[in-house]
């Protein structure tokens, strides 16, 4: 087993949960802060899992060859224990977010007033 190709491979797919986490709850805060228009949110959304899709598909493909390859002189202070607790917190941040936003109400449905109108009751 080359545990650097592991590694690398499982390094792909945090990035690919970070992506998915990034694209799936925050594409609104990520379209507020590159100050891009309102109605790209969905774009945001779109490339932000496929990207997250092309990366975790690669880095599956590595750790993979990762565990059929002989082992190097390298690879025996390369450690992968850090990178899988992380990947795990990661899946747990996802389905604990997931889980918050079946309570949480519809950003769009609270805005602010401009100055000038009222609430009707």
């Amino acid at each position: 087993m080359r545990k650097r190709t592991v590694r690398n491979g499982m390094l792909l797919v945090m990035a690919a949960l970070i992506l998915i986490i990034l694209a799936s709850f925050y594409h609104a805060g990520v379209t507020e802060f590159f100050d891009m228009p309102r109605t790209s949110e969905i774009r945001v959304y779109k490339i932000g899992i496929f990207w997250a899709a092309a990366l975790g598909g690669y880095g599956v493909v590595l750790a993979a060859f990762g565990f059929v390859l002989p082992a190097d002189k390298r690879d025996a202070a390369v450690r992968i224990l850090p990178v899988f607790l992380a990947i795990s917190v990661l899946v747990g941040l996802f389905f604990y977010l997931l889980s918050a936003s079946f309570d949480a109400p519809d950003r769009r449905e609270y805005q602010r007033l401009r100055p000038g109108e009222t609430i009707t009751i």
